[in-house]
């Protein structure tokens, strides 16, 4: 049987009962995560009860898998290493107001990653908020805890808070990641610049979640013409939350005052060529740098009326501990008590 030709008017309403079906989809896979969560954290409250109160010992979780996996041979989760996640699970969000809470809100996969690898409450709020925000699959959501994003997150000297207003200016500051870890492009240290471009545009979809959400990708090299001459943005992005153009400039080296008046120039002329003042908020500069001094980058930002956030990156190392050894270094650099 052909097709019949029904016109545009017959693919927008298959178009709108296609995201009729996709929206009821997600209504209902949503509803059984938090089915399944409710179900869980009820079972690990029994548990702990059981347990404070009779005195049950560890052995009853073994007991209680056999028994139950016994009775629904066909339902996955009632093996002892998943009873005692759930007893966990109760355990570290024994009020009710856990569903109010980011945490309901995602897979049971996630809340395992979330309770295993983490140590305190707020920080697992955290990672569950920005997994929401973002829509981390599992594989991410771990490789953001174990880089350690929530100590390099809104980390970066900028300029935001005296150029842009107090709203923008918090949303900015969030933005900005300090190191951005760069570690899939597997480079070297010594990577030349347009390389190290090249590469990050090769890996958009990692780099993007490396920045964050709000972030969409809108061309490398953008060429921007001025007084009959010919200009190029390394990296030109636009957030889609802060509503302005965000352009980055890639330094394989150490920050220096010059880079922030490239910057200026750039963000300057991206306002003016590109920028729909009806709708769209002050463009924003990030220089991503291998490098940087704390007292260079906020002698060269001051005064300023264009907003920039200097950021450091790294390329070979991906671990929290590594990351997070940096991070002290640049700091007794930057106080002189290194070697004290």
């Amino acid at each position: 049987m052909s097709d019949l030709d029904l016109g545009s008017e017959y693919k927008d309403f298959l178009n709108s009962i296609k995201a009729k079906v996709r929206n009821a989809q997600i209504r209902a896979s949503l509803a059984v995560n938090e089915q399944l969560l409710r179900l869980y954290w009820s079972i690990g409250k029994d548990i702990l009860a059981k347990q404070a109160l009779l005195c049950w010992g560890s052995g009853v979780i073994d007991q209680l898998s056999a028994d139950l996996t016994s009775h629904f041979p066909g339902q996955r989760g009632f093996s002892p290493r998943n009873l005692r996640a759930i007893r966990r699970f109760a355990e570290t969000w024994p009020e009710e107001s856990i569903w109010q809470q980011p945490v309901a809100k995602l897979p049971w996969s996630h809340n395992l990653i979330l309770i295993e690898k983490l140590k305190s409450n707020s920080e697992r709020l955290w990672y569950a908020e920005q997994s929401v925000l973002s829509g981390w699959s599992r594989s991410v959501l771990v490789h953001q805890i174990e880089s350690g994003l929530i100590e390099r997150q809104g980390k970066a000297p900028n300029n935001f808070s005296s150029t842009l207003p107090s709203t923008e200016s918090d949303l900015a500051v969030a933005m900005l990641k300090d190191p951005l870890n760069l570690s899939f492009l597997e480079m070297t240290e010594f990577a030349h610049e347009r390389h190290l471009e090249r590469a990050l545009v090769d890996n958009i979809k990692k780099f993007l979640i490396a920045l964050g959400a709000g972030f969409a990708f809108m061309g490398e090299q953008v060429r921007v013409e001025v007084g009959e001459q010919e200009f190029y943005t390394d990296l030109l992005f636009y957030h889609t939350k802060l509503h302005c153009y965000v352009v980055i400039d890639l330094k394989t080296g150490e920050f220096t005052p010059e880079h922030q008046g490239k910057m200026q120039f750039y963000v300057n002329v991206v306002d003016a060529k590109m920028r729909d003042s009806a709708v769209d908020n002050p463009t924003i500069g990030i220089i991503l740098c291998k490098s940087k001094h704390k007292d260079v980058v906020e002698f060269a930002l001051k005064g300023s009326s264009v907003p920039v956030g200097v950021a450091s990156y790294t390329l070979s190392r991906h671990d929290k501990d590594a990351l997070a050894l940096d991070a002290l270094k640049k700091h007794l650099v930057e106080t002189d008590l290194e070697g004290s």
